[in-house]
C-alpha cells in the first residue's frame, strides 16, 4: 500500500515546488513557488501546529481533554483546530475583526471556540487578540498557549522541515528565498537552515505597508508613524515578533494592499494557481526587489506561497470587494479589464 496514512496529519509537509512561467517572465532567473496549500490544512501553519503541539505532549503539558489556545489571523487557527480534533484537545482561538466571516465559520466548523477582537488597537491593549489569548489561557485550566509570535518552536518547525525540503528540491542550487513575514517563523526557520548550508543565499522578507518590520530591520527601532490599517491578512505586524530572526534576513521589501491584490488575481489567471492574498504580496515583493536587484540567468529563486485562495473568495477575488477598497477603476493602474473576474453589467 502506498500513499496511505493513519490520519490526516500524515499529509503535513513535503509540499511541491512549481515553476512560474508567466508572472515572472521578465525576470531572467528560474522562479519557483513552494505551494504550502498542499498541506492538509491548506497552509504552511500546519507545520508549526503539529510541531508545537507534539513538543508539548512530549513535555507532558497536554493530555486528552486539554485545551490549546492561540492568537490567529485564520491559518494558524485552522491548523491548530485540525490537530486538536485528531489528538482529542479543545481549541480556543482569538482572531481580529479584520478576519473575514467565512474564515470564522471555518474555525467554528472545526470545533474551535472563537473570540473576535478589534484589529486597530495596540498590541498591549487588553482588547487585542494577543492579550485576549493570554488572558483566556491563564483562566483556562489544563491549557497551553501556543504563542506563535514568541515561540522558538515556530522557527524550529521550519528549520526542521521547510528549509530542508527547499534545499533538497533545488539540489542545493537555490540562490534566493522570498517569503512574507507575519510571525516570522516560516522565513526565519527556512532561512536559518539554508544559510547554514550556503551563507550566500539571499533571504528577502516581504512586509506590508502599515507594518513596522521593514523599518525595524533597517534601523533597530520601532517607527510608530509606519503603523496604519491595511487589508493583507497574516503578514506584517505592529509589534516585533520574537520568532522573527532579523539577522537571517538580508533585505525587506514593503508592498501595499492594492498591488498585492492585483498580483494575487494575476497569478490565478496566468499560472492557474489559486493562492491567498499573501501569494500576491510575496510575488509583488519579488518583482519590486528585481527592479533594484537584477537577477542572473542561473539564479534559482524560491517563493513561499503560504495558503490557498479559497479563503479569500469574498475578499481579493471579489470585484465588489476590490471596488469597495477603491482599487478597481481608480485611474492609477490599467489592470481592471484584465483582472476582473465577474461580469459587471
Amino acid at each position: 500500500m502506498t500513499n496511505v496514512h493513519d490520519n490526516i496529519l500524515g499529509l503535513i509537509g513535503n509540499t511541491p515546488l512549481v515553476r512560474l512561467n508567466e508572472v515572472t517572465k521578465e525576470i531572467p532567473a528560474t522562479v519557483y513557488a513552494k505551494l504550502e496549500s498542499y498541506n492538509p490544512g491548506h497552509s504552511t501553519k500546519d507545520r508549526i501546529a503539529i510541531h508545537i503541539i507534539e513538543a508539548a505532549e512530549k513535555k507532558g503539558l497536554l493530555k486528552p481533554g486539554s485545551t490549546v489556545v492561540e492568537t490567529t489571523s485564520g491559518n494558524t487557527g485552522f491548523s491548530i483546530a485540525m490537530v486538536c480534533i485528531i489528538k482529542g484537545y479543545n481549541c480556543i482561538l482569538a482572531v481580529s475583526d479584520k478576519t473575514k466571516q467565512e474564515k470564522i465559520a471555518y474555525l467554528k466548523a472545526l470545533g474551535a471556540t472563537v473570540y473576535i477582537c478589534p484589529a486597530n488597537v495596540a498590541a498591549d491593549d487588553p482588547r487585542s487578540y494577543y492579550e485576549v489569548a493570554k488572558r483566556v489561557a491563564s483562566e483556562t485550566p489544563n491549557s497551553i498557549y501556543i504563542n506563535q509570535y514568541f515561540n522558538e518552536l515556530n522557527i524550529d518547525a521550519h528549520y526542521q522541515s521547510t528549509g530542508p525540503e527547499i534545499w533538497a528540491q533545488t539540489d542545493g542550487k537555490i540562490t534566493h528565498l522570498v517569503a512574507c513575514t507575519g510571525t516570522g517563523g516560516t522565513l526565519s526557520g527556512s532561512a536559518k537552515f539554508l544559510k547554514e548550508k550556503n551563507p550566500n543565499i539571499k533571504i528577502i522578507g516581504v512586509d506590508a505597508s502599515g507594518s513596522i518590520l521593514k523599518s525595524y530591520h533597517e534601523t533597530g527601532e520601532v517607527h510608530e508613524e509606519d503603523i496604519h490599517p491595511y487589508q493583507i491578512e497574516g503578514m506584517g505586524k505592529n509589534l516585533i515578533p520574537g520568532a522573527l530572526l532579523f539577522d537571517q534576513i538580508d533585505e525587506f521589501v514593503r508592498v501595499n494592499d492594492e498591488m498585492a491584490a492585483y498580483r494575487t488575481r494575476e497569478i490565478a489567471l496566468k499560472e492557474a494557481i489559486m493562492g491567498g492574498y499573501t501569494t500576491g504580496a510575496v510575488t509583488q515583493g519579488l518583482l519590486q526587489y528585481a527592479n533594484a536587484n537584477p537577477f542572473q540567468k542561473d539564479d534559482i529563486v524560491v517563493m513561499i506561497y503560504p495558503d490557498h485562495g479559497s479563503r479569500y473568495i469574498t475578499k481579493v477575488y471579489s470585484d465588489q470587494w476590490m471596488a469597495d477598497q477603491g482599487f478597481i477603476n481608480n485611474g492609477v493602474h490599467n489592470y481592471d479589464k484584465v483582472y476582473k473576474t465577474e461580469l459587471i453589467k
